[in-house]
């Protein structure tokens, strides 16, 4: 996996949702080597305050085109400023960064949880499911019906289903409400939002096993030794997979300001050994609010 720096040219611009916006932008070399759960480190063009980059979940990445998106909240002076530009205008993008989400190669069913903005870190995996010929469900929460991701931007052969707090769309109460019903299909789960959500899911799948009665996948027969906790192969057999959204300065792994906590004790960092994590890995109890 290599890591690139490159100019990146504006495609398209547009609010999808209040506050909301998705972005295209012209980089081959970083379309052609990033992978779902990755992401991009932006620099803004203003310096005037601003010094350290942002960032973006790589939202779809298109290898024929050279085309990424990034989908972003408007939440301070830096995302406001990528509001500002215009088709042609080039920003300073670093990438692809962070560990990618790992499909067991027999998953056939994959569920797909996110809550808000979570959404851009688990879209690009849609994508890539549906390329392999896997069947995707994905479970979206939101506050209230103004901030459901539109489905006119989803694959048409996803199964689609929201929840909202308020009950103006879809189901009323929270997405992790709606787990149940597809644990017993889905043979992986991966999700993206707030730390609360993630850390409800956490909970659900540890039992998942003793409700339905089933094996982990990759079992060997004889047992034998395991593989490393965090290691692509050993992710690849955990049910659920979590996408962090922790702050990050660097984003290489260097100022530690992005720092989770292992159940091994040894901390992690989102940006390099995450943003994605098995969500066995992760100490969930007391750890956010």
């Amino acid at each position: 996996m290599t890591m690139r720096l490159a100019a990146a040219e504006l495609v398209e611009s547009r609010e999808i949702l209040p506050g909301q916006w998705l972005q295209a932008y012209h980089a081959p070399t970083i379309a052609s080597g990033s992978r779902a759960g990755q992401f991009v480190h932006v620099r803004t063009g203003d310096f005037s305050g601003m010094v350290l980059r942002r960032p973006f979940s790589v939202n779809t990445a298109d290898l024929a085109t050279g085309v990424i998106t990034i989908h972003f909240r408007v939440i301070g002076r830096g995302t406001e400023w990528f509001t500002r530009l215009r088709a042609g205008d080039e920003i300073d993008l670093l990438g692809p960064l962070g560990r990618p989400f790992e499909v067991d190669p027999r998953s056939r069913h994959l569920l797909l949880v996110a809550g808000g903005l979570g959404m851009a870190g688990v879209r690009m995996l849609a994508d890539e499911a549906i390329r392999d010929g896997r069947q995707v469900t994905l479970l979206f929460g939101a506050a209230s019906s103004r901030e459901v991701y539109p489905s006119s931007l989803l694959p048409d052969e996803i199964e689609y289903v929201v929840a909202t707090d308020d009950g103006s769309l879809g189901h009323h109460g929270f997405v992790t409400d709606l787990v149940p019903e597809y644990e017993a299909w889905a043979d992986q789960a991966f999700a993206c939002g707030p730390s609360a959500m993630l850390a409800a899911l956490a909970r659900q799948a540890e039992g998942r096993r003793g409700r339905l009665g089933v094996a982990s996948l990759g079992r060997k027969r004889g047992g034998g030794r395991g593989d490393p906790a965090g290691s692509p192969a050993a992710r690849r057999k955990a049910f659920l997979q979590v996408s962090m959204e922790q702050n990050m300065g660097c984003a290489v792994g260097a100022c530690l300001g992005c720092v989770v906590m292992s159940t091994s004790g040894v901390p992690q960092r989102v940006c390099r050994e995450g943003p994605v994590f098995a969500a066995e890995e992760l100490v969930w109890e007391g750890a956010w609010s």
